[in-house]
């Protein structure tokens, strides 16, 4: 029987059977399609980050799906165009890397075995085979994307917009080739930029003083320095030029005590402080940053001592061939045995490590493209500056300002075979052809021969077009008339300038647009105790597995709820759990309607005008403010707020009040009521399923499916397709004259649990007061009721504030008061040692938990983490510590 004819659901929500029958059928009726030239909507679009075609889905992937779902659904179900683009990226050094091991393993042969065409036909048949894996993982999300229009990075189109962009970038002097300083990752065997280095701050490491001698004999000068191997470099020592102590050396030489060549001393201001050490600094261009333009101004040779395997070079004389760990050892020895070892101290200092083989960097001389990035830099700066571009959370607008001001120029080069190969070509006389498709012959002398770059370009270079080349960028079409600039950019705030700050750079540049008009970056997802996911720490939670056992509604419904701007996520698997449950409550909830509905027809039928109790009236007025906050929500980008409005609403509201307060009307003989309480408990079903759907698509879908044919409900063929519930008035005065007889009930049942009050032992002489006439007037109608679902017989009810009773306890909500004695209902001794038990073991830990707080020695060595957990405990102890005191307070009047 198909889904849109069934009236009756299984007892329990089995998501694997609704999640296998939905998605296929949403994606076979078209529903994900973007409209490009549909100028009758506004427009509404997002670039999916295109994860790495290695991957597969991790918590991060599933965030960035949720929320991207999320804001899609939304948009479409409220009359907007929307798009949402799929696609990979080649993910070049990682993709090229797992080939190559895989090749290894099972050939015991290297790429360079197999040579360049066919290895790249072996990446390529790799790509097939498992490339598809993370986007069917994304379908398992429920994610509404676009897969007609998916994209990879190196698909013909997009490889000939990284063509073309490189081209004119070049043809406007905006990329270079030049010999500079790179970052050399040995193991990796490429050029990294500045962003592909992590900086370990504080390494353990020693500073090693050697003394020069004077080439004429006579004296010394005394360096240090962290790495002993790179004294082979050497081609000066610098000093201060306003040092006293070296006025009269600077222009003399001095003698390289291995080596035995003769290298100047130079006067440097920008380099030397006088005050650090001896005043005087080796300087080794060809492997040291700072050094290198010390070597610039001073025009001093460039000796490259260290090659690309990490080994020393013909350059380093007898300690040629030796690697960089064994030369540094001989480096000492050697110049240990000439007296000229001045001593050894612990010194800490920053140290650059390749991002993904963590490899010790190696500064090193090589000619490497570049971008000339200031002149793009620029206009993105304005772009944020002017507001066409808004960052959220807002302080990452200071983080991409501060960056993108002190920005360098990108080396775009890498020397890898997977990726983007660079269009460049050399002739036999060392010309450089620069085109964007293979020349016959040279440009500058016409010769023949050409051989092609042999680089590829970084992977970050083709990532940064992706908002405008996934939409058939350079030619210009309805596509990009139509969803450019794209509406958000959604992606996590360790990639702002990897890709977000060059995406923005780029999209103006060749589009005069910015790419986005929104930047939401999204916090880091940890565990339970606020710990970053490591395999080593065996805390990953593997969203697949997750999925498998509780649904992606709950996944979904959970990573939203969790998602608060400025705040990373603490996952905890009770969290899902626990939403999972909501699903089962939903469920349950459309189960009991369905059940009671029969016989009714909804076509036609006005809820607010079908309403005849105060309870209808009050749960319409709930709903409707609802859909206002989690409208209101999703617009501020609060996922967090929309997914606890929504949840409060169904859970406490719909479910715990509405429900139970409308079965009187259902299970009575009073045809009026009975239609008014199954109009209202449909409508509210529906809207709520409708203001539910972006966050869990798949539930609510079965469910709307099989309440629009019971009820038969007017509305198109699937949930995506129906309005989203629009803010709207909201009856105040139905909730102001409602809300205390909820009120009063939950009060009266706090109390109970509070006390230890079995529900069996009735309640007399509660007041319940402070009312105002509106009010008084409904609890009095809804009297029986109050009485009934707190078993509190005469309760009795008035405008006043209640009268003091001894030995009652009082609860205070909005609009209203409530007194309930105690005395005969409590054992107040017991009560009172009990509470008196629990104040002292409380206290006990409150007080070692902030002897240890106080100790400055535990605060700033303890993980962040621990610490925060700590206050936050403190600080709980302290509010429970506060009721007991109130409850004993209570039972100690006279």
């Amino acid at each position: 029987m198909s889904t849109e004819n069934r009236t009756e659901l299984s007892k329990g929500y089995e998501h694997k059977e609704v999640e296998a029958r939905w998605y296929p059928r949403w994606e076979a009726a078209g529903l994900f399609r973007g409209q490009a030239g549909d100028e009758s909507r506004p427009a509404f679009s997002i670039v999916l980050p295109p994860p790495n075609v290695t991957g597969s889905l991790h918590l991060g992937h599933a965030l960035t799906a949720t929320i991207q779902d999320i804001l899609i659904r939304w948009k479409r179900m409220s009359g907007f165009n929307t798009l949402w683009l799929p696609g990979t990226d080649h993910a070049g050094i990682a993709t090229q890397m797992i080939v190559e091991k895989e090749l290894l393993r099972t050939e015991k042969k290297s790429r360079h075995d197999l040579g360049r065409t066919e290895f790249l036909k072996r990446v390529w048949a790799w790509k097939e085979k498992y490339g598809s894996r993370i986007g069917e993982q994304h379908k398992a999300l429920g994610a509404a994307l676009d897969w007609e229009r998916e994209r990879f990075t190196m698909d013909e189109g997009l490889s000939r917009a990284v063509r073309e962009v490189f081209v004119r970038l070049h043809e406007e002097g905006l990329v270079y080739r030049e010999k500079k300083l790179i970052n050399w990752c040995p193991d990796c065997r490429t050029a990294l930029s500045d962003l592909e280095v992590e900086h370990e701050e504080a390494h353990a490491g020693e500073l090693w003083s050697f003394a020069y001698p004077l080439a004429e004999g006579g004296g010394e000068i005394v360096v240090a320095t962290t790495r002993p191997e790179t004294m082979l470099g050497d081609t000066a020592v610098a000093v201060h030029p306003d040092d006293e102590r070296y006025r009269g050396m600077v222009g003399r030489k001095v003698r390289h005590p291995i080596l035995g060549r003769e290298i100047p001393i130079v006067a440097d201001a920008i380099l030397v402080d006088p005050k650090f050490g001896t005043g005087a600094v080796k300087v080794t261009p060809a492997h040291d940053f700072n050094d290198f333009e010390v070597g610039k101004r001073h025009g001093l040779p460039m000796v490259t001592v260290i090659g690309f395997d990490a080994r020393m070079t013909a350059e380093a004389g007898p300690l040629a061939g030796l690697d960089r760990a064994q030369a540094r050892k001989k480096v000492k020895e050697l110049i240990a045995e000439q007296g000229l070892d001045r001593g050894t101290r612990p010194h800490v200092l920053p140290l650059g490590r390749c991002q993904r083989s963590q490899t010790v960097l190696e500064p090193l001389l090589s000619d490497q493209w570049y971008v000339r990035i200031e002149p793009l830099a620029r206009p993105a700066i304005e772009a944020v500056e002017q507001g066409k571009t808004r960052f959220l959370p807002e302080q990452w607008t200071n983080t991409y300002m501060a960056w993108m001001r002190n920005i360098h120029d990108w080396c775009i080069s890498r020397q890898l075979w997977w990726g983007h190969q660079i269009p460049a070509w050399y002739c036999p006389d060392g010309h450089v052809t620069v085109a964007r498709e293979t020349p016959p012959a040279c440009g500058t002398c016409g010769k023949q021969g050409l051989r092609q770059d042999e680089d590829v370009l970084d992977t970050w270079f083709s990532s940064g077009l992706w908002p405008f080349s996934t939409m058939g960028w350079p030619e210009q079409n309805e596509t990009l008339r139509t969803f450019y600039p794209t509406s958000v950019m959604e992606t996590g705030h360790d990639i702002i300038f990897f890709w977000v700050a060059r995406m923005m750079m780029m999209g103006i540049h060749f589009m005069g647009e910015v790419p986005f008009r929104t930047v939401y970056l999204h916090p880091m997802v940890r565990d339970e105790k606020g710990q970053k996911m490591s395999k080593t720490k065996g805390n990953v939670i593997d969203p697949l597995d997750i999925t498998e056992k509780y649904g992606a509604d709950a996944l979904r419904f959970t990573l939203a709820a969790l998602t608060a701007q400025g705040r990373d996520i603490k996952l905890a698997k009770e969290r899902i759990e626990g939403y999972r449950a909501f699903a089962n409550k939903l469920w349950n909830a459309s189960r009991f309607a369905l059940m009671n509905l029969s016989g009714f027809t909804a076509g036609g039928v006005d809820a607010a005008q079908a309403a005849r109790t105060p309870a209808d009236r009050w749960i319409l007025a709930r709903l409707q403010r609802a859909v206002n906050e989690t409208v209101a929500a999703l617009e501020g980008f609060h996922f967090n707020e929309a997914a606890n409005v929504v949840y409060q609403f169904v859970w406490g509201e719909l479910c715990d009040w509405y429900i139970e307060l409308a079965k009187e009307a259902l299970y009575g003989d009073r045809p009026e009521e009975k239609r008014g309480a199954q109009a209202v408990l449909t409508h509210c079903l529906e809207t709520s399923l409708r203001l539910l759907h972006p966050l869990m698509p798949y539930v609510t879908e079965e469910l709307w499916q099989t309440l629009k044919a019971q009820v038969g409900l007017r509305g198109p063929e699937f949930l995506l397709q129906a309005g989203y519930p629009q803010p709207g008035p909201v009856d105040e005065a139905a909730e102001r004259s409602f809300g205390p007889v909820i009120g009063i009930v939950d009060a009266i049942r706090n109390i109970r649990g509070e006390m230890g009050i079995p529900w069996k032992t009735l309640l007399p002489g509660v007041q319940a007061g402070a009312l105002t006439d509106e009010a008084l007037a409904t609890v009095r109608l809804e009297a029986a009721r109050i009485e009934r679902l707190s078993n509190a017989p005469g309760v009795a009810f008035g405008v006043q504030p209640t009268a003091k009773v001894p030995k009652s306890a009082v609860a205070v909500g909005p609009g209203f008061e409530v007194r309930v004695p105690l005395a005969g209902v409590v054992d107040m001794a017991a009560e009172t040692g009990r509470i008196d038990k629990e104040l002292q073991k409380l206290e006990a830990e409150a007080a070692s938990l902030e002897k240890r707080l106080g100790n400055q020695g535990f605060v700033a060595k303890a993980p962040p983490e621990v610490v925060e957990k700590d206050r936050a405990r403190v600080e709980e102890l302290s509010q429970k510590r506060q009721k007991l005191l109130a409850h004993r307070a209570m039972l100690a009047e006279g």
